[in-house]
């Protein structure tokens, strides 16, 4: 009787919630149509026309497909409204906006791994949680977190040494291992030996849970539900179990290290010693420490999730970034040698850079770095959450459509970029940007969610790229426009980047 009278109180609400739906729906659609675009099917949406498409091909088909309909286009994720754009002036309308920095639907597929960190957070949580974050990325923590990527590079070199035979082999492998380990340092302050080719649960799994998270991104379709019966979903569940075992057990001993006064923020960078594979070299986590300690803001999971965030933003980015930029260079010896020159007259006799000021006068080495991730950036779009109604063109937008930004089409569209598919990194001199558009290029995105880590990643990209242009020619087997990609949250080469490398 009480459950009967439940129901009967409930239905004005299920009527008005359906009803309410149902307008909204309407009026979205009625929206939405008239911006250009193809026709929807049921369940997929407009995604029907790639669900056959080869998925290195996705990217290029579906750019191609977005520029025919004049670089903006709406669409339908199943049943979830999109916009599609590749114009700078649309994605300043969107990312210059403090009112839309919710991530679109799709970086859900993330929360199980990194829960609600500055990457998948939004609302009151992100605005604190950037403001807190944002002073361990000072020019002198950086300074110090140099002397952990040159010690890996270092280490790199060693075993490039012994690749430098004039045989092709393929250098993706050994930059995702250097980007593996100079992220676990720098963000645990643990050294998970990744390049030594041992063995290491963490180190598999940080692999194999990528693999996952990529499959799922390309399988959007399928509900969590189901997902997690699945072959790969068992995977993913235990995978998560060794990840976030191992980051609760590093926090733990480096709150036990800073509370015994093991560690202080005053800690200047040692020479390597370590016990337990942890070493006393200071590192994000210890200023997250360190800071939660001062206001109190963060929980021990809140930790968890921005470490565990910059493990996974600091490795396959930086990781896919210089190996395109390594393919791109071996494709143009031309440019390389003008790259080598500036870095020998540079670093003189070193073999690496060793100070953020060697760094800064390496600018054609920078241009070439800005130029290869015009061409490849590392995350080939983005999506936000569209809170309120917005006016792009002629068209109303209204709330609760997401919308999509696709930087890689933007990053080649002619109208901010003569001759887009050329590798030019001269495009970059400070003459030659006078007029582009704020928005062209953002391979960091842009806005108050920009990647709080890019002067970091350009760090580590230029130290590792100098190093071994410094001490190899490279050249590459295959040709850039000819390398599969596969445009998942990482824009990385299907079969790696095949090279030969030669000692200068």
């Amino acid at each position: 009787m009480v459950s009967l009278y439940l129901i009967v109180l409930s239905l004005p609400f299920i009527v008005w919630y359906l009803i309410s739906y149902l307008k909204w729906r309407k009026n979205t659609y009625d929206y939405m149509v008239i911006i250009p675009g193809v026709p929807r099917y049921p369940i997929v949406g407009t995604y029907y026309y790639f669900l056959w498409c080869p998925k290195e091909d996705v990217l290029d088909m579906f750019i191609a497909f977005i520029k025919s309909h004049g670089n903006f286009i709406h669409g339908w994720n199943g049943s979830i409204p999109e916009i599609h754009t590749q114009k700078a002036e649309h994605f300043e309308i969107i990312l210059n906006n403090s009112v839309h920095i919710t991530k679109g639907r799709s970086y859900n597929h993330l929360h199980p791994w990194l829960g609600r960190g500055l990457l998948t957070s939004t609302g009151q949580k992100w605005f604190q949680h950037r403001k807190l974050i944002t002073p361990t990325f000072h020019f002198k923590i950086l300074e110090n977190f140099m002397v952990t990527i040159v010690e890996k590079t270092q280490t790199l070199l060693k075993i490039l040494d012994g690749r430098a035979d004039g045989q092709v082999f393929n250098i993706y492998t050994y930059i995702t291992h250097c980007t593996l380990d100079v992220i676990c340092e720098t963000a645990m302050g643990v050294n998970v030996n990744a390049m030594s080719g041992k063995d290491n649960d963490y180190v598999k799994a940080i692999y194999n849970i990528s693999d996952i998270v990529l499959w799922r991104f390309m399988h959007p379709y399928i509900p969590d539900y189901i997902f997690k019966y699945l072959p790969q979903g068992r995977k993913y569940e235990r995978d998560l179990r060794v990840l976030h075992g191992f980051t609760e057990k590093v926090i733990a001993d480096r709150k036990k290290a800073l509370k015994t006064k093991i560690l202080t923020p005053q800690d200047e960078p040692d020479n390597g010693n370590e016990s337990w594979g942890i070493k006393k070299r200071l590192s994000f986590l210890d200023l997250l420490l360190e800071a939660c300690d001062n206001n109190k803001i963060l929980s021990d999971t809140d930790i968890r999730e921005e470490v565990d965030t910059f493990m996974f933003e600091g490795h396959d980015t930086v990781t896919a970034a210089m190996s395109w930029n390594l393919l791109l260079l071996g494709n143009h010896q031309d440019i390389q040698e003008k790259a080598y020159e500036e870095i020998k007259a540079v670093l003189q006799n070193k073999p690496t850079p060793t100070t953020i000021s060697e760094l800064n006068e390496l600018k054609y080495l920078e241009r070439v770095i800005k130029e290869s991730l015009r061409l490849f950036p590392s995350v080939p779009f983005i999506s936000r959450q569209l809170e309120q109604e917005i006016q792009i063109d002629e068209y109303k937008i209204p709330s609760d459509v997401q919308a999509v930004l696709h930087i890689y089409g933007m990053h080649r569209n002619p109208d901010y970029y003569p001759e887009p598919e050329k590798f030019d990194p001269d495009r970059f001199l400070p003459e030659n940007c006078v007029g582009r558009h704020p928005y062209a290029y953002i391979p960091f995105s842009a806005g108050p969610r920009n990647c709080i880590g890019q002067k970091f990643a350009m760090h580590e990209e230029k130290t590792i790229l100098a190093s071994i242009i410094n001490r190899y020619k490279i050249v590459s087997v295959h040709r850039a426009e000819d390398v599969k990609k596969i445009p998942d949250l990482i824009l990385r080469p299907v079969n790696g980047v095949s090279v030969v490398l030669e000692r200068r």
